[in-house]
């Protein structure tokens, strides 16, 4: 799985890390959202043990081994210029037009 990103993109997810490290993870999210799941991406402090490699430059993105056949094997990230969202597709699919990055880093 590959997912491409502009370089204005690039720069919001930068600011969105900041100072301290962090790896990104693209994620089907289904707890308490009251539906049947919604794209996030996370910032986390470090992949989880059941995570797999996104190709991704110049981030490091991880998914879930089990989630990965949600997603398409090329996917884009656009960072909406109007608002502090994003959105995820393909050339078969939007997966989110409103999708907001989540900082689950530890303190």
């Amino acid at each position: 799985m590959r997912l491409q990103m502009d370089d204005y993109t690039e720069n919001q997810i930068k600011a969105k890390i900041g100072e301290r490290p962090g790896t990104l993870r693209l994620v089907y999210d289904t707890i308490n959202c009251g539906c049947n799941g919604v794209v996030t991406l996370q910032i986390a402090d470090k992949p989880w043990d059941t995570d797999i490699a996104v190709e991704s430059e110049p981030f490091e993105v991880w998914t879930d081994r089990q989630q990965e056949q949600q997603f398409d094997p090329v996917m884009k990230l656009e960072a909406d210029r109007d608002y502090p969202s994003f959105k995820l597709s393909s050339d078969g699919a939007v997966f989110s037009r409103n999708m907001r990055v989540t900082d689950v880093r530890e303190a």
